[in-house]
């Protein structure tokens, strides 16, 4: 995750220098700065980095929607890995009903097939001590099978933004990160590495425990209870529906990639539908409430983003906001320059997307300035 780790400390560089200490004023509400909030993101698409954008926040009981450039609104976006959140909340679901334990060894539901070898190193194998738990909050020590470099120093996310469109299965998945270094022994104390692999192998317990696809058990726990329309797992490489992404300049065609990451990658929503989710998954509609404070040990992952279990937590450090205008958020974000957000203490939840996968740094960018402007009195 180096690429994300660059990304994410050019966020924080470019948060420190945002007008943090500004007057107070009196206090508007959301309609009376839809303007304001507007402007900021018709300026993020420069039509150089950023060729559409589209978000909303809701603050309290009020709701802003906006979409600018080539992205109009209701229109369906890739969300990438904040679709790991969807994934997290159909394993707390399928706790709450004892159908599995977080602190399950995966070895209790995987094939024998697909944990030989998982994490092997040097004579010491500790494929069948990972746990449920440490896969969400990837703790497993597991490689990351995209952004992981293979034996010519190439990886799969290489590949792919380098036009090499391909697909693969779970399976393929697991085995190309067989044939890399794991991290660290599972469940080192302090110790975390983001890994897509973790959500594909959740994505297969979830299937074995419910004996159901992913795309049907998305289905039955999330769409249908929460009336996602416009929500969907790609699988179909010849679906058009989603807005292509983009990555530089140039419009990035991979459909074939886009139907194969599934549990750590592959839904398609809108922002509308995004902002009903946000909420329902902190708000006890898809889980008990109560396991939200369970999921908050955090690890570092890369500046200034933490991970927990099956959430992460986007927290500057006082020395890049010391007035403290940036609240906590909890939440994910995707390689696509997608993200859904939740600041507690404001009561404020975010969604949205550049479609950018070059850049994703953008929506972060954004995402700062909509909410500065909307929590400014």
């Amino acid at each position: 995750m180096n690429l994300l780790k660059s990304i994410i400390l050019l966020v924080a560089c470019f948060l420190s220098g945002v007008a943090l200490a500004q007057e107070p004023q009196t206090l508007q509400h959301m309609s009376d700065k839809s303007n304001d909030l507007q402007h900021i993101l018709d300026k993020s698409v420069d039509n150089k980095k950023v060729f559409g954008a589209s978000f909303a926040i809701k603050h309290h009981d009020e709701i802003w929607r906006g979409v600018s450039g080539n992205i109009e609104t209701g229109q369906p976006y890739f969300i990438a890995s904040t679709t790991k959140l969807f994934t997290s909340a159909i394993v707390f679901n399928l706790h709450s009903k004892d159908k599995l334990s977080l602190d399950d060894k995966i070895a209790k539901h995987l094939p024998d097939s697909m944990l030989a070898g998982l994490w092997a190193h040097k004579g010491q194998d500790h494929s069948a001590d990972i746990t449920i738990k440490q896969l969400l909050s990837h703790t497993s020590g597991l490689p990351d099978y995209f952004q992981g470099k293979n034996d010519d120093g190439v990886s799969l996310e290489d590949e792919i933004t380098g036009g090499n469109d391909q697909s693969w299965t779970v399976d393929e998945a697991v085995e190309r990160g067989k044939k890399m270094k794991p991290r660290f022994a599972p469940g080192t104390k302090g110790k975390a590495h983001y890994s897509d692999v973790n959500y594909q192998l959740l994505g297969k317990i979830i299937e074995v425990v419910t004996n159901q696809t992913y795309a049907e058990n998305c289905q039955e726990l999330i769409f249908e209870p929460l009336n996602l329309k416009s929500t969907y797992v790609y699988t179909d490489p010849k679906d058009s529906t989603p807005r292509t992404l983009y990555y530089k300049n140039d419009k990035l065609m991979i459909p074939k990639a886009m139907s194969s990451f599934g549990p750590d990658g592959g839904i398609v929503s809108t922002t509308d539908d995004m902002l009903v989710f946000i909420e329902a998954f902190f708000t006890g509609k898809l889980f008990p409430e109560a396991y939200l404070d369970t999921l908050k040990k955090w690890n570092k992952i890369f500046f200034p983003l933490e991970s927990g279990t099956g959430i992460h937590r986007f927290k500057l450090p006082w020395f890049f906001d010391p007035m403290g205008r940036m609240p906590e958020l909890i939440g994910h974000s995707g390689l696509s320059g997608a993200l859904a957000f939740y600041a507690p203490k404001e009561n404020l939840f975010v969604v949205g997307t550049v479609n950018q996968v070059a850049y994703p740094s953008k929506s972060f960018n954004t995402m700062a300035k909509l909410i500065q402007k909307t929590l400014k009195k």
